[in-house]
C-alpha cells in the first residue's frame, strides 16, 4: 500500500451450485491447520539471528523479521511474534482466501466483478483512475491488487470474498494475530476490535505472514485438512506468478535480483507494504540452495521519505542479503523453484 496507505493465468470455471457460506465458515473456524507430513524440522541459525540483530541496531527504527529456509528447515528471526502492522501486506491474506474460495468452487479467476465508483479510493492503483462502473474479472481484480498493490482492486476482492469469510480463512489456518479489519480507505463497519486504531487496516507478525507465503510455497491449500486436489498446482501456480510481477523492488530484492523482471523471469515472489513511518515486504526467493521466505516489518521509522533512499527498505534490503549470503552462497535462482506447479517441488 502505498500512499499513504500506500503471463498466464489459470481459469477456473464458476459452480452454479455453492455452499452455504455460513457453514463453511464454521467448518474453517474450527478446522485445525493443514501441513504436509514431510517438512524439516524447524532449527534456529544463531549465528544469522546475530546478523540480524547487527542490522537492527543500525536501523533509525524498529524491526522485525522472520527467515525460514524451507528445504533444511532453518529459521532466523528477531521479534517474529510482535504484532505489527501490515499495510499492504494483509493483501497476502486476501490471496490464501481467494485460493481457498477457488478451491472449494466458490469462486473463480474468470468470473466477473464490477468496479463501482463507492470503491474507488485513492492511494496506490490504477483502477481509482478509470471511470466506474467496469466490469473486469476477480483474477484482474487480484492481479492488480498485486503487482500495483491497487487499493481500488483491494476493495472490489473484498467485496467480493467477504471480510468475515477472510478472517475466518485466517483464522482456520492457525493465524492467531492476523486480521484484515476493514476495507482500504473505507470507515468500518460495525463495532472494531480496541486494537484497530492502532494498526489500522491489518494486523500480523513476521512468523503469521511469513506462513501464508510458506502455504502458497508448499500449495498447502487445505485448511480443513483434506488431501490436496489435482487443481491445487494451478490454483498456487496463479497466485505466484501474481507476486512474481510485483514491482516494487526496493525492499527485500533491493541486493538480489539485478535483472529486468518484465523480461526475464524473477527469482522473488513478494508483496510490499509501506506508510510514512513503516515499510514491509514478505518474500518467497529461489535460491541455488532451494526456496526461501522472508518476512519483514518495519515501524516508527525515522525516515518517512517517499522515495527509493527511505532507510528502511534498505534495512529490508540488507536482511535479505544476509539470509541469502547465508544459505545460499551461490546466490538465486529462479529455475530452481517450479512456479507453475508448487507441489511438483515437493517430490
Amino acid at each position: 500500500m502505498s500512499a499513504r496507505y500506500s503471463g498466464r493465468m489459470i481459469f477456473f470455471p464458476s459452480f452454479a451450485l455453492r455452499r452455504n457460506l455460513r457453514g463453511f465458515l464454521i467448518v474453517l473456524a474450527a478446522a485445525a491447520p493443514f501441513a504436509l507430513p514431510q517438512q524439516p524440522a524447524a532449527k534456529d541459525d544463531a549465528d544469522l539471528d546475530r546478523q540480524l540483530q547487527q542490522i537492527a541496531a543500525a536501523h533509525h527504527g524498529k524491526l522485525a523479521v522472520f527467515a525460514h529456509n524451507l528445504k533444511t528447515g532453518e529459521t532466523a528471526s528477531l521479534d517474529p511474534d510482535e504484532p505489527v502492522k501490515t499495510a499492504s501486506t494483509i493483501k497476502m491474506g486476501i490471496l490464501l482466501d481467494a485460493a481457498e474460495q477457488i478451491r472449494a468452487g466458490q469462486a473463480s479467476l474468470g468470473e466477473k466483478v464490477v468496479l463501482t465508483k463507492a470503491n474507488q479510493v485513492q492511494g496506490s492503483g490504477i483502477l481509482g483512475q478509470l471511470t466506474a462502473p467496469l466490469t473486469l474479472t476477480l483474477g484482474d481484480v487480484l492481479h492488480l491488487m498485486v503487482v500495483l498493490s491497487d487499493n481500488t482492486a483491494t476493495n472490489v476482492a473484498i467485496d467480493r470474498l467477504g471480510l468475515d469469510h477472510i478472517n475466518a480463512t485466517l483464522r482456520a489456518a492457525g493465524l492467531k494475530q492476523t486480521v484484515l479489519y476493514k476495507k482500504v480507505y473505507v470507515p468500518a463497519q460495525g463495532p472494531m476490535p480496541a486494537d484497530q486504531p492502532k494498526f489500522g487496516l491489518g494486523k500480523t507478525t513476521a512468523r503469521e505472514m511469513a506462513s501464508i507465503m510458506e502455504r502458497l510455497a508448499e500449495c498447502r491449500l487445505s485448511l480443513d485438512g483434506t488431501a490436496p486436489i489435482p487443481d491445487d498446482g494451478a490454483i498456487c501456480g496463479s497466485i505466484l506468478h501474481m507476486l512474481r510481477q510485483q514491482q516494487d523492488r526496493d525492499s527485500l530484492p533491493r541486493y538480489l535480483e539485478a535483472l529486468d523482471t518484465s523480461e526475464h523471469g524473477s527469482a522473488i515472489a513478494n508483496k510490499t507494504g509501506a506508510l510514512d513511518q513503516v515499510r514491509n515486504d514478505v518474500a518467497l526467493i529461489a535460491t541455488k540452495s532451494g526456496p526461501v521466505v522472508i518476512a519483514g516489518f518495519t515501524w516508527d521509522n525515522a525516515d518517512q521519505r517517499w522515495t527509493g533512499d527511505n532507510e528502511a527498505p534498505q534495512t529490508l534490503g540488507k536482511v535479505a542479503k544476509a539470509v541469502v549470503a547465508r544459505w545460499s552462497p551461490g546466490g538465486l535462482d529462479a529455475d530452481s523453484f517450479n512456479w507453475e506447479n508448487p507441489p511438483a517441488a515437493q517430490k
